[in-house]
C-alpha cells in the first residue's frame, strides 16, 4: 500500500498524521456502520486544494484508487466524526449506493505527525 498521510488545517500551516500510525492507534477500536450520509465531507472538497486543482488527470486517479479499494478495511473517524483515513472507501460506498460503511472512532484526536507541512516534502 503506497504511504499516507491525513492533512487538516492547523494553526500555521497544514497537519499531517501518519496513516501507518492512525491504523495502529485504530485497532482493536469496535467497529460500527456509520451512515455515508452522515460524513459531512462527502460534500465538501476534500482531496484538492489550490496547489492542487481537480484536473482530469487528478480526478482519474481518484476514481482509479476509489476503485482499488479494500472496503473490507473500517475508515478512521476522528471523534468529530472526521475521516481521518478511508475517503476513497466512502466514495465507493457512495459510488456503489451502500447506506452505510464500517468504521471505527478514535477517542481523541492525537497529535499530527507534520506540523505546518508542506504534503511534498513529506517522506513517501
Amino acid at each position: 500500500m503506497r504511504k499516507q498521510y491525513h492533512f487538516w488545517p492547523g494553526p500555521r500551516g497544514l497537519d499531517a498524521w501518519d496513516v501507518d500510525r492512525l491504523v495502529a492507534l485504530s485497532a482493536g477500536l469496535p467497529v460500527q456502520h456509520v451512515k455515508v450520509d452522515d460524513i459531512s465531507e462527502i460534500d465538501s472538497v476534500y482531496w484538492f486544494r489550490e496547489s492542487q486543482p481537480p484536473t482530469v488527470r487528478a480526478v482519474v486517479e481518484h476514481i482509479r484508487l476509489t476503485q482499488e479499494v479494500d472496503p473490507s478495511f473500517p475508515i478512521i473517524l476522528g471523534p468529530d466524526g472526521r475521516v481521518m483515513d478511508g475517503m476513497h472507501r466512502v466514495a465507493r460506498a457512495l459510488l456503489d449506493g451502500q447506506a452505510t460503511v464500517a468504521a471505527v472512532r478514535l477517542r481523541a484526536i492525537p497529535d499530527p505527525d507534520f506540523q505546518n507541512c508542506v504534503p511534498d516534502d513529506l517522506p513517501y
